[in-house]
Parts: C-alpha cells; sequence; structure tokens
C-alpha cells in the first residue's frame, strides 16, 4: 500500500487591489508583505497563485519573504464561479439572493469554473504521497477558497456562496489519512494591523 501523509492547505486571498484590479495598491502590497511575513517559518513546499495579476503579484512579495520555496501559476487558482446552482438546491430563503447574484453567469463560465473547480478539488485537497507532511500555499481569491472550505466540512455544494474572506487573510485547512478534512482557521489577520483589516469584505458584515 502506497504511504500517504498529512497536507496542510494555507489558502490566502489577494491584497486589494486598485479599482480596475489591474495591481494591487499601496495598502495591498503591504498586506502581501505581512502575509509573507507570518508564513516566514512554515515550512511551505510552494506558493501557488492564480493567474490574474493581483494574485501574482501578491503571491511575488509573499514569495520574497520565504527562502527558496517556488512560485507557481495555477489556472485552478483562478477567479471563477465554482458552482451556479439549481432553484431547487438551495433553501427557501437563500434563492432570491443566490440566483439573483449569480444570474449573469453565462452557460460557457458556468462550465468552465465547474471544471476548474473540480482540477483545484484534485490537485490541492487530500492526503499526499510518500511520509512527510506537505505545507502548500494557493493565493486566490474569495469563491474558491469558499468552494474549498465547503468542500472541506462535506457541506452542499452551493454553500460556497456567503463565505466571505478578506484581503490577505489565512485559512488553513488539514488533510489527515483516515480523518475527515478539518478546517483549523478561517479568514484569518492576526498578522494585518488594525487599519489592513478587512478591505474586501462587504461593509454591512463588518465586525
Amino acid at each position: 500500500m502506497t504511504a500517504t501523509a498529512t497536507r496542510f492547505l494555507y489558502l490566502a486571498r489577494h491584497g486589494e487591489a486598485s479599482p480596475d484590479e489591474s495591481e494591487l495598491t499601496v495598502a495591498g502590497r503591504r498586506q502581501a508583505v505581512l502575509l509573507g511575513e507570518r508564513l516566514r517559518d512554515v515550512p511551505l513546499s510552494a506558493v501557488h497563485h492564480g493567474p490574474l495579476p493581483r494574485a501574482a503579484q501578491t503571491a511575488e512579495l509573499v514569495g520574497e519573504r520565504l527562502d527558496g520555496v517556488p512560485v507557481r501559476m495555477a489556472e485552478e487558482a483562478g477567479d471563477y464561479v465554482p458552482h451556479v446552482p439549481e432553484k431547487d438546491e438551495l433553501p427557501p430563503e437563500a434563492v432570491d439572493r443566490v440566483l439573483g447574484f449569480l444570474a449573469e453567469v453565462t452557460d460557457e463560465e458556468r462550465a468552465h469554473g465547474a471544471a476548474l473547480a473540480r482540477a483545484a478539488i484534485h490537485r490541492f485537497t487530500g492526503p499526499v504521497a510518500g511520509d512527510e507532511p506537505r505545507h502548500e500555499l494557493v493565493v486566490t481569491h474569495a469563491f474558491l477558497i469558499g468552494w474549498l472550505v465547503r468542500a472541506a466540512l462535506d457541506a452542499p455544494r452551493w454553500r460556497w456562496f456567503g463565505l466571505n474572506h478578506c484581503n490577505a487573510a489565512l485559512t488553513l485547512i488539514r488533510y489527515t489519512p483516515g480523518r475527515p478534512a478539518s478546517v483549523l482557521f478561517f479568514n484569518d489577520t492576526a498578522h494585518l494591523p488594525e487599519e489592513l483589516r478587512w478591505t474586501g469584505f462587504p461593509p454591512e458584515l463588518r465586525p
């Protein structure tokens, strides 16, 4: 039997982006630097990031604070809608809100997002082959973080919706052989000063 070991999957949303999302803001760059400082002592094997500039720039700044950790682009870590539910998947009180938010997702975007979401589960989750635990960071977007947390908790597929994530906040999921996945922490901003927390989070949900 092939040996397997625990995977520790660190998930971070990109830093705050400019209005046109072409680059990080000054605050977003600072968020990324502080995220890298927090992860400096984690034995990361790789930093994966989505293809869009805001994720790539965040990953680059994080990688500069790490010692020899490769930084790699991953299409699966991009910004996409992972699942568009049918009406009968949703509780009655959520139908209008969820389907209204997703009304403009095209059939092509729906199929492409679902394919990438499956690929992300395959690439980034579950125990790893071998005897040594693996620590990996994925710098991505709020929708994928919600999707992976939902999957770790075996929640219904539509439940990625509503799992919001701050810019440069950190989530950690552990995948141990023979055990259910564990969400060890979610949306953690302890490495950010007060003025850099909660960017990217819906204003009505901020504490």
